[in-house]
C-alpha cells in the first residue's frame, strides 16, 4: 500500500511541477512519457478521476483515483494467477509473483501472456500501436514483477473507461450529424417557403401597382378629353361670334352701339378662349406632373424590390454561413 501511495505521489508531482497544490487537464499531459496512453486517453483518465467536475484534481482526489487503481489492479492479480494451473511457491515467498515469474521465463511464454492480455483489455479497439504498452510491461515483468498484476489492473479499467468514453463519443457524434441533418432540411424549407412568399408578395405588389397606374391614366385621359371637348366648344363658338361680328361689321345700318356690343362680347369671348386655354395649359401641366409621379413611384417600387431582394441574400448568406458553423 505504501508503494502505491508513493507511486501515486510521484506521478502527482511529476503533474504540479509548478507546486500550485492541484492538476490541471494540462499538467496530466505530463503523465504521458510515464505511462503508456497517448494524450487524449490522459485526457479521458483526468475526467475519470474528476468526479465533482470542477476541471481540477487535488492531492486527495489524484492520489486517492491512482491508489484505487492500483489496489484494484493487485486483487485482480492475486486472482487471476491463482486460478491458473502454475507452479506452487517456494516457502517465504508470495503465491502469485513467483508463480508468474516461473510461468514467464520464454520468449514465447511472454509473446502469448502479453496477447491474452491485450484480447482480454480489447486493446486493438482503442490502441493503435501496442509497442509502449508492451515495453513497460516487460520492464515491469523482469525489474518490479510484484507491480505487474497492479498495472494490468490499472490497463483493464482505464481501457474499459476509454472504450466507454468512446462510445459515448460516438453516440453523440451520430445524434449531432442527425440534429445537423434535420438543421439542414428544416433551413431548406424555410428558405423555400420564405422564396415563394416573397415572389407572391413581389406579384401582388406590381399587379397593385400597375391597376393603380391604369386606374390614374384612364382618368387623366377622360380628364384631358373632356377639356378638349370643352376647348372645341369654344373655339366654334369663337368662330360663330367671329361670323357675327363680320356681318355686323359690314352691315352698314347697324349703329355704332350695336358695334361696340360686339366688340364688349368679342372681348368677353376672347377672355373666356384665354381662361379655357389656361385651363387647358393647366390640365395639361398636371397632366405631366401625373405622368410623371407614376414614373417616379414606379422607380421607387423598383428600388423597394431591389432593396427587399438584398436584404433576402443577406439573411441567406447569414443562414449559410450558420449552416457552415454548425457542420
Amino acid at each position: 500500500e505504501l508503494t502505491v501511495l508513493g507511486k501515486a505521489q510521484e506521478f502527482f508531482q511529476i503533474c504540479d511541477l509548478e507546486g500550485k497544490g492541484f492538476v490541471t487537464r494540462q499538467d496530466m499531459q505530463r503523465l504521458h512519457p510515464e505511462l503508456p496512453l497517448s494524450l487524449e486517453e490522459l485526457e479521458k483518465v483526468f475526467v475519470t478521476l474528476d468526479a465533482d467536475g470542477n476541471g481540477s484534481l487535488t492531492p486527495k482526489e489524484f492520489i486517492t483515483g491512482f491508489s484505487e487503481f492500483w489496489k484494484a489492479c493487485l486483487s485482480s492479480f492475486e486472482l487471476y494467477s491463482c486460478s491458473n494451473d502454475m507452479v506452487q511457491p517456494s516457502e517465504g515467498e508470495t503465491a502469485c509473483p513467483v508463480r508468474y515469474e516461473e510461468t514467464m521465463s520464454g520468449d514465447e511464454d511472454e509473446e502469448c501472456q502479453f496477447s491474452n492480455l491485450m484480447d482480454r483489455l480489447g486493446a486493438t479497439k482503442v490502441l493503435d500501436d501496442e509497442t509502449d504498452v508492451k515495453q513497460l510491461w516487460l520492464q515491469l515483468r523482469k525489474e518490479e514483477p510484484h507491480l505487474l498484476s497492479s498495472f494490468e489492473e490499472f490497463l483493464v479499467r482505464i481501457f474499459s473507461q476509454l472504450q466507454e468514453a468512446d462510445n459515448e463519443k460516438n453516440e453523440l457524434e451520430n445524434a449531432l450529424k442527425k440534429k445537423i441533418a434535420a438543421y439542414d432540411e428544416e433551413i431548406q424549407h424555410l428558405y423555400e417557403e420564405m422564396e415563394q412568399q416573397i415572389k407572391k408578395e413581389k406579384e401582388q405588389f406590381l399587379l397593385k401597382d400597375t391597376e393603380r397606374f391604369q386606374s390614374q391614366s384612364q382618368e387623366l385621359e377622360r380628364k384631358l378629353l373632356s377639356k378638349e371637348q370643352e376647348l372645341e366648344q369654344l373655339v366654334q363658338k369663337q368662330k360663330r361670334l367671329e361670323q357675327q361680328c363680320t356681318q355686323l361689321l359690314s352691315g352698314k345700318e347697324e349703329t355704332k352701339v350695336e358695334n361696340t356690343k360686339l366688340k364688349l362680347t368679342n372681348q368677353e369671348l376672347l377672355r373666356d378662349l384665354e381662361r379655357t386655354s389656361h385651363e387647358l395649359s393647366l390640365a395639361q401641366q398636371q397632366l405631366q406632373v401625373l405622368q410623371e409621379e407614376a414614373s417616379r413611384l414606379h422607380e421607387e417600387k423598383e428600388m423597394e424590390v431591389y432593396r427587399v431582394t438584398e436584404t433576402l441574400q443577406r439573411e441567406k448568406s447569414g443562414l449559410l454561413k450558420q449552416l457552415d458553423f454548425l457542420r
